[in-house]
Order: C-alpha cells, then structure tokens, then sequence
C-alpha cells in the first residue's frame, strides 16, 4: 500500500520527518510512520538481508537535529556539515557512511539565483538520511518515484536515483534558458531588445552560480569510485558512474550556454555602440549645418551700432543668401568628411 499522491505534503511530523519508506524483501517502499521508524531503528532483531530505510527530513523543524542526534547513529561529520557555510557540492567519507551535500532548485524554481538551495545526506548500508530546509525538486522526484513503487535495492541506488533526477532537473534548466536566449537573440536580430538585455544579465548570474556550485560534484564522485566503502556493491559503483557522466554532460552543456550569452552580449554591446556613434555623428551634422545661422544670427543680433544692413531694404535677403551659402558649404564638407571616413 503506497501514499496516496493527494496526501503528499511538505509538512513534517513532530519530529522532523517528512517521509520515511521501509525497503525489503526486494519489493516497493513501504511507507512508515515515526514511532515504526524508532521500532526498526531500535530493534535488536536480526534485520531481513538487504532491508533499508530512507528517512526524509525538514530542517526548518527545530526538532530534527535532536531527533537525529536521539534516533540515529549519524557520524558528527553530518551535522556539522549541517551548519558549515560553504554550501559546494561534495561527497566524502566518514566512518562506514557517506556524507553528501548536494545542491538543487527551488520546487517552485522561477529563474531567480535565490532559489537555490542544499541537501544533506547520510548514507550506509541500512539507512539513507536526507534533510533540508525548503522544498526541492530533485528530493521529490526521487519521492515520487517511490510512491510510484519503483524497486529499489540499497541506499546507494537511491543516491544514483537522486543524481540522476537532479541532472535532469538541470537538464530542464538549460533547455529553458536556451528557449529564453533564443527569444533573446530573435529580439536582437529584429532589433526590438527592450528588457531582454537584462534578461541576458539574469540568466548569466543563475548558470554561472549553479556551475559554481555544483561544478565540484564529478570530481568528488570520481574521488568516491576510485574508493567506494566495502558495502557499496559493484553494480551500485557502476551505476553511480554513469549518473557522473551524465551529471558531466549536463556541466558541459551549461558551460556552452555561458559562452553563448557572453557572445551574445558582446554582439549587443557592439551593436548598442554603433546605434550610439551613429546618433552622435547625426548630432554633429546638425551642430554643424546648424553654426553658421547661429554665428551670423548672433552677429546680426548684436544690440551695437554699426550693425551691416541694417538700414538696407534688401538687407534680410542678403543675410539669409549669405547663411545659405554657409550652410552648403558646410553640407559639401561634412559629406567629403563622410566619405573619406
């Protein structure tokens, strides 16, 4: 009997717990309440050969560090990672446990670079942990999964799962930012860009933070397969290596999409610089036809005696076929100018 997906929820008992789910006998999870969770973990009983637990929880309850503390054999790495402020993807040995610390998105993710946010794991042969403090989108694929009752046989397939997921979440990621820089470069091309050069800046930031972020977590999991513990078995490690090559492919492709946005910003850069050297030259035609109506105007406007013309009846006539000609002779020099330019 599986959760209904109605009832899913991102609330957490009074412990902490989210879900808990119970693997064994090579059959789906088995949803568990806590007071079941503190039975199996307490229990002296010989345990069924392979059986495991995965125990998901909020780290926005106060009461979960302590339940952890009470309930868990956790290694002191874990919760000291817990509150550690570098918040790089890794994954690292401790004792018979692996500790991970693994970043992710928003559930409700919406391109803003705050919406990025960490997992922790603890990991071994009977007991996966995961924790976190907002709700994540990798973490509840993974869920949905098991309420879908896909079969999973160890904690370290879990782990597999989880990455997987968190790749193609990634994968999601990029192929929507390249729809918007897509959107971005059709803009461009129409010459109609409005808001999206800042879009650009935007999308740069999110990738560029998510590559820095995540960017550690190949070369911690090549670390790990090169020595994986002695409960990890093979099939695990040669899963857990494909999901790295994957998760590689992912980073490649963000870091291509980088290099498109950058180019693409220096073609508007270069674009917005000729449009504006284009106006000033404008400008300065205008400057210039336009000096000397405003030298002779200035003259003629001189409130002294003596003024030329002044008692002339043809006088105007004269001044403006003088400004005239100035005005020509500027034209003819301003497009000579132009065309040796």
């Amino acid at each position: 009997m599986f959760m209904d997906a109605q009832q899913l929820s991102y609330g957490a008992d009074l412990s902490g717990l989210i879900c808990g789910y119970l693997f064994e006998n090579q059959q789906a999870g088995r949803p568990l309440q806590t007071n079941e969770v503190i039975d199996w973990l307490k229990t002296d009983t010989r345990k069924p050969e392979g059986a495991f637990l995965w125990l998901h929880f909020n780290l926005a309850h106060s009461a979960t560090e302590k339940w952890l503390h009470d309930h868990t054999d956790s290694p002191e790495e874990f919760f000291e990672s817990l509150h550690q402020g570098s918040r790089s993807t890794r994954i690292e040995h401790a004792d018979q446990h692996l500790i991970a610390v693994i970043n992710d998105v928003l559930h409700d993710f919406s391109f803003d670079p705050s919406e990025i946010a960490t997992l922790w794991l603890n990991l071994n042969s009977r007991l996966m942990i995961s924790a976190r403090r907002k709700p994540l989108k990798s973490v509840d694929h993974l869920r949905n999964a098991v309420n879908r009752g896909e079969i999973f046989h160890s904690p370290a397939e879990l782990l597999t799962h989880l990455l997987r997921d968190q790749a193609d979440v990634l994968t999601g990621i990029v192929r929507d930012a390249t729809t918007k820089i897509d959107d971005v470069e059709d803009h461009f091309l129409s010459e109609r860009m409005g808001r999206k050069r800042a879009n650009l800046g935007e999308l740069r930031r999110l990738l560029v933070r998510l590559q820095r972020l995540l960017a550690p977590e190949p070369a911690a999991l090549f670390r790990l397969l090169q020595k994986p513990p002695v409960w990890m078995a093979e099939n695990d490690v040669h899963e857990l290596r494909q999901s790295t090559e994957e998760f590689s492919v992912v980073l490649s492709d963000m870091a291509s999409l980088q290099e498109r946005i950058k180019l693409l910003q220096e073609e508007i850069a270069a674009h917005v610089g000729e449009q504006n050297n284009r106006s000033l030259f404008l400008l300065t035609i205008v400057t210039v036809l336009a000096l000397p109506i405003n030298i002779i105007a200035g003259l003629m406007g001189m409130n002294v005696g003596g003024i030329p013309l002044a008692q002339d009846e043809h006088g105007f006539w004269i001044v403006v076929a003088i400004v005239v000609s100035f005005t020509i002779l500027a034209v003819l020099f301003v497009y000579r100018r132009g065309d040796k330019d």
